[in-house]
Parts: C-alpha cells; structure tokens; sequence
C-alpha cells in the first residue's frame, strides 16, 4: 500500500455512519450506488452528523471491492470501495442506426456519464478488503 498525498481534504458532515477508505458523496454519505459521482475518500471512519476529512484532490487510499490492476480507472461499488470501470464507452455496433444527416452528430446526449471515474488505481490489487492507492480526478 502507498501513501497517500493529499493536496487539498475538505471537511463534510458525516451523513450516516461512514466507513474509512470508502467514498462518499456530496451530501457526505457513504457511496450505495456502483458508479455514483464521488467527491472524495473517507480519511477515517465516522459516525452520522460529525465532521468528516475527505480527501479530494491529489491521491488517497482506499479500500478494493474486487481485484483491480495499476492504471484502471476506479469507480465506486454500491459499498463505497473501489473497484475498476466497466471499459471504454462505445457505441454498439448495430445497436443505433446512425445517418448522418438525420443524426447530426448528436448520438450521445447529456453531461452525465452513467459511471463517476473517481480516479485511477496506482497499485494492483487481488480482490476484496485490500487498500490501495488512486490518483483522483477532478
């Protein structure tokens, strides 16, 4: 496991009881939703309606839901542990018929992709309950 750099931690009240090295959202609860937006990392474990240190920007360890490989990105489990995205987004092939001039280049819409990347996995890991260092995005 490395050690985290934190550049910049912001402090959130807890909302519910919040478990170290998991994500947590912008209401300051614990992720439940695989693929939620996260804002950042528990520094510590918490209980509901106390302050809490989330790590947001710079690298912060967390705890793996599954195995995950170094250079993955890293999105949150319904738990709030890391683990790896589903892939690149595509579009299927033969999913969508696309004309040109009816599509108008608009064949994604939105701002919101159905998976938040938190960040990207600096270290490997075998499976579930390791901890691991990410490089969060912002």
């Amino acid at each position: 496991m490395g050690a985290n750099i934190s550049v910049l931690s912001l402090t959130k009240a807890a909302n519910g009881a919040v478990t170290e090295k998991r994500f947590v959202g912008f209401d300051g609860a614990q992720i439940t939703t695989q693929g939620a937006k996260v804002m950042g990392v528990a520094q510590y474990s918490q209980d509901d309606g106390k302050d809490l240190a989330l790590d947001v920007v710079g690298t912060a360890i967390v705890e793996t839901g599954g195995a995950v490989s170094a250079g993955e990105g890293a999105i949150s489990d319904a738990s709030g542990r890391a683990i790896a995205t589903a892939g690149e987004i595509a579009v299927e092939s033969g999913g969508t018929t696309v004309n040109s001039t009816a599509a108008d280049g608009n064949i994604l819409t939105g701002g919101e992709l159905p998976e938040y990347v938190a960040g990207e996995f600096l270290e490997s890991a075998s499976g579930e309950g390791e901890f691991v260092e990410i490089l969060l995005r912002r």
